[in-house]
């Protein structure tokens, strides 16, 4: 399997560089989730950032926005790289104390929820979600999400393609896209990020408030709903090297894929990297 990498290139002229003082008036509110926002020109990885952060202590409701990634990371060890200021990269930091364990395999399920509703309301891009991380635009990756965890601390890193165009757009198993090649009318990411932080920050909050259960805050059925994988038989390529074919079903409450083999059983799948088939 490829890596999710390239030659990061320059960014478009017209691409300014993030307004941190206008995203900090929008987005940090008095009792909200959110009370700290950076933005750094250039970093290895956000989510690196951010784990060390919150094994210094760090609470909840931080986060690091970066124009530049040089060692940015997806699943599977997977590297990802993006050209300066043509995405967003950003993570942040939880401490969902309240959710079991189990129950915070939600998280980036959560997280893909907002960015694609984010996606849709701000760019009016249909945008949709491959299990566990991917955010679609039709068949192709507009964006991913990575979930860490350190102590009772969980990291939640988005990169998300905006002004890059082929060939600045990563190399990975699925083709790339971005806003600007779809079409997009602005390209402005400072009201993307605000509308993503503002529906990340209601889905958790009521998330948090029930406890991790995905039905009482109605998140497993928000998720269905932008859900690309959700009715499509898939082939799941898991940890091992064990595959599953089978007709994805839904997602149960700890955040698993249910796919039904041919013997009709169905099957958490925990983690591994799915394959829409025709």
């Amino acid at each position: 399997m490829r890596a999710e990498t390239h030659t990061p290139s320059p960014a478009p002229a017209e691409v300014p560089a993030l307004d941190a003082e206008a995203l900090r008036r929008a987005v940090l509110r008095p009792g909200g989730l959110w009370r700290a926002l950076d933005v750094t020109p250039s970093t290895g990885s956000t989510n690196a950032d951010l784990l060390a952060r919150a094994r210094d202590g760090a609470p909840e409701g931080e986060v690091l926005a970066a124009e530049e990634q040089t060692a940015g990371r997806g699943r599977m060890g997977r590297s990802w790289q993006s050209p300066p200021r043509a995405a967003l990269t950003f993570s942040l930091l939880l401490r969902p104390a309240p959710v079991p364990p189990a129950r915070r395999g939600w998280l980036p399920l959560l997280a893909g929820t907002a960015v694609a509703g984010a996606v849709r309301t701000v760019a009016a891009v249909d945008a949709r979600l491959k299990w566990p991380n991917d955010v679609l635009a039709g068949e192709a990756k507009l964006g991913g999400i990575l979930a860490e965890a350190v102590g009772d601390a969980v990291i939640v890193g988005v990169g998300l393609n905006v002004s890059a165009v082929p060939p600045g757009l990563p190399e990975q198993a699925l083709p790339a896209t971005s806003l600007r090649a779809l079409g997009t009318a602005s390209l402005a990411r400072e009201p993307l990020l605000a509308e993503i932080l503002a529906e990340f920050g209601r889905w958790y909050l009521a998330w948090r408030e029930a406890g991790g259960d995905p039905d009482r805050c109605g998140l497993r059925a928000g998720y269905t709903r932008l859900s690309a994988t959700i009715g499509r038989r898939v082939r799941v390529e898991m940890p091992g090297g064990q595959l599953l074919s089978g007709l994805a079903v839904g997602v149960d409450e700890d955040g698993r894929l249910l796919v039904r083999a041919e013997s009709g059983e169905e099957l958490p799948v925990a983690a591994g990297d799915v394959v829409h088939l025709r």
